[in-house]
């Protein structure tokens, strides 16, 4: 997939660390608090994600904020099934 870090809030993907940046998805929820910020993709080929850069990381409050409403406005995650094994086949 992106090859760096997932990051997750009450079990939702809602970001990643690439690069030693931090993107966040992008919601209207997100976009409203964060305010004029800029975006950009993780990697190439990436959906544009909003872009924190690192010297909003030290704001705790705001990080928490941010990240709470961005995880909100997220859908729930799906879960996933294990893939379906077979009948055993026996060996001839």
């Amino acid at each position: 997939m992106f090859g760096e870090y997932g990051v997750y809030c009450n079990g939702k993907l809602i970001g990643m660390v690439c690069d030693d940046q931090l993107y966040l998805k992008p919601t209207n929820a997100g976009r409203d608090f964060a305010g004029d910020i800029g975006e950009g993709s993780p990697y190439p080929g990436a959906k544009t994600h909003l872009l924190i850069t690192g010297d909003l990381w030290d704001d705790r409050a705001w990080m928490s904020q941010l990240v709470k409403v961005t995880a909100d406005a997220l859908p729930p995650s799906r879960e996933r099934k294990s893939p379906r094994k077979g009948p055993a086949r026996s060996a001839k």
